[in-house]
């Protein structure tokens, strides 16, 4: 049985080798010591909000939302940058039930859109967020300007 909360300052240690694993999933490597900063940072300043999914007290699955603001909507949106399930812990409903925690932490924040990017090629992904209720946005094209 998966369950999944929100995640605390205090579970960085226990988000990180996932973390690491989303990271390796799209070919980017850090030091660990630099990726657990980074999580401490933004969980401790309040940059992003995450959750934990565990199955057995095990650690199997993490999500990390950017909460940012929409002009045109004139209210909150997130941005659902992370999505991350241990290999070992595939199809047992980790990342269906970490999709539905973040919806539903956004709704009762009043957040407007729940968005997200993934790759190309990640297949199995997309049939997640349709599956969910995502719609591939076709009014917007995004750009992404490289800075280093």
């Amino acid at each position: 049985m998966v369950s999944v909360r929100r995640a605390a300052p205090s579970d960085v240690d226990a988000l990180l080798p996932l973390f690491l694993g989303y990271l390796g999933f799209y070919g980017v490597e850090r030091p660990s010591e630099d990726a657990r900063a980074f999580l401490a940072e933004r969980l401790g300043g309040g940059d992003a909000v995450a959750f934990l999914a565990e199955a057995d007290a095990r650690p199997v699955g993490l999500a990390q939302v950017y909460p940012t603001f929409s002009s045109l909507g004139l209210r909150p949106v997130w941005t659902l940058n992370d999505l991350y399930v241990d290999p070992g812990a595939r199809g047992t409903g980790a990342g269906r039930a970490l999709v539905r925690a973040v919806a539903a932490a956004a709704r009762e924040a009043g957040v407007r859109n729940l968005q997200l990017s993934t790759a190309w090629d990640n297949t199995r992904a997309q049939s997640l967020y349709e599956a969910e209720g995502f719609v591939r946005e076709r009014e917007f094209v995004t750009y992404t300007l490289p800075l280093g």
